[in-house]
């Protein structure tokens, strides 16, 4: 249908009066007296909100404020005023030296040690040690049962003491307690038993893991394993090991004893962590299940494998090398980058072997290789 508008006389005079009305006039005469303020209004609407953050999905990290405009507060700036100066840390590993002369170089040991007992022994042997205490961190793990209350309390009586001192004062001390269960007895013939090796080996690694993944810091070079149990080394211990140069190296550990037969003080062999593979050892590994293991140093799980410990030589040079396919924890030099790129001790069988050993099969399946001093010694204590 067609629409036709009419246009009368009274809508005449009502477009007149409009048209007369002073500001309408005004607006004619001068329009930029709207325009401009109009035009001042979208530019600061556009300025104030053109500055908003971006949606989520679109959203990307920077370090750069997220709010630049004149009238919001920034969160980001009362957060990063309440923080220190240099709050952020850059640190280049691959500046990290780990050298055969790290005294020199002024490289950061890191010295590690599960601890179930506190024996005196062992803190005066760690004091003697002849490397820049400035240089060196210690870390200590200890069990939550009444063992490790006792050794918690000596220990850090001994602690307030060394560093309390200028002349024994270390870099930095931890100290960890378990989030994981450990043997009742800590007895030495009752954590030997070969009944309890899985279980007790298994929580040892957990607690070496715990250990090394919270108390490895980005400058530590080198990394010196060493049991609470382990009362006598060389002063130079830490230089001598690290002067071979290898991902891992091993001491010997001995025992010193009276010998009832001859009367007199000796020694004798007490890790025999520290192997070589045998062609027996395989064959047995062939033969177990999948959550079985292989421990060595037992009568009733022959593996016939050559032990470290058996081939001391006191006429021999000190320095002597062999390589190796497991070892144990009493007084194991490594690479912190060996750590740093996965070498773990595994509490699960791991090609049927457990937490040190487990720890050596690791590493070489990441491509370090594993070596001992044989006639390079250090002492047990002897319960």
């Amino acid at each position: 249908m067609l629409k036709i508008s009419i246009w009368t006389k009274q809508d005449e005079e009502i477009s007149t009066t409009m048209l007369n009305h002073p500001i309408v006039r005004n607006i004619r005469r001068r329009p930029l007296l709207v325009v401009a303020p109009l035009s001042l209004i979208v530019i600061l609407y556009l300025f104030i909100f053109s500055h908003r953050e971006p949606s989520k999905k679109t959203q990307k990290y920077s370090y750069k404020s997220k709010n630049k405009s004149w009238f919001n507060k920034n969160k980001d700036s009362v957060i990063l005023r309440n923080l220190p100066k240099n709050h952020l840390s850059h640190y280049d590993l691959n500046q990290l030296t780990v050298s055969k002369t790290p005294l020199e170089n002024k490289e950061e040991i890191l010295v590690l040690t599960p601890m179930s007992k506190f024996l005196p022994e062992y803190w005066d042997n760690l004091n003697k040690l002849s490397y820049d205490h400035s240089l060196i961190s210690l870390g200590f793990i200890l069990p939550r049962n009444e063992d490790g209350n006792k050794a918690l309390k000596s220990l850090e009586k001994a602690v307030k003491q060394t560093q309390s001192d200028p002349t024994t004062k270390f870099k930095k001390i931890t100290i960890l307690r378990q989030d994981t269960n450990s043997l009742e007895s800590q007895a030495e013939k009752d954590r030997h038993a070969l009944a309890v090796q899985k279980e007790r080996r298994s929580l040892m690694a957990l607690a070496r893991n715990s250990l090394v993944f919270t108390t490895i810091s980005p400058s530590t070079s080198w990394i010196l394993w060493l049991d609470a149990d382990v009362i006598e080394t060389p002063p130079d211990i830490i230089q001598d090991l690290a002067a071979h140069d290898k991902p891992i190296l091993s001491a010997n550990v001995y025992q010193r004893f009276f010998n009832e037969e001859t009367k007199k003080p000796d020694i004798r062999p007490y890790d025999f962590n520290n192997w070589v593979e045998s062609e027996e050892g395989l064959k047995l590994a062939k033969t177990l299940g999948e959550d079985e293991i292989i421990v060595e140093g037992y009568a009733e799980m022959a593996t016939y494998r050559t032990l470290m410990a058996h081939l001391y030589n006191a006429k021999a040079d000190q320095n002597t090398e062999m390589a190796l396919d497991g070892v144990g924890g009493g007084a194991v030099l490594v690479k912190a980058d060996v750590h740093r790129d996965g070498a773990m001790f595994p509490s699960f069988p791991f090609y049927h072997l457990i937490e040190t050993e487990g720890f050596a099969k690791m590493a070489k399946r990441l491509g370090y290789e594993v070596f001992g001093l044989p006639n390079y010694l250090v002492y047990h204590y002897n319960e």
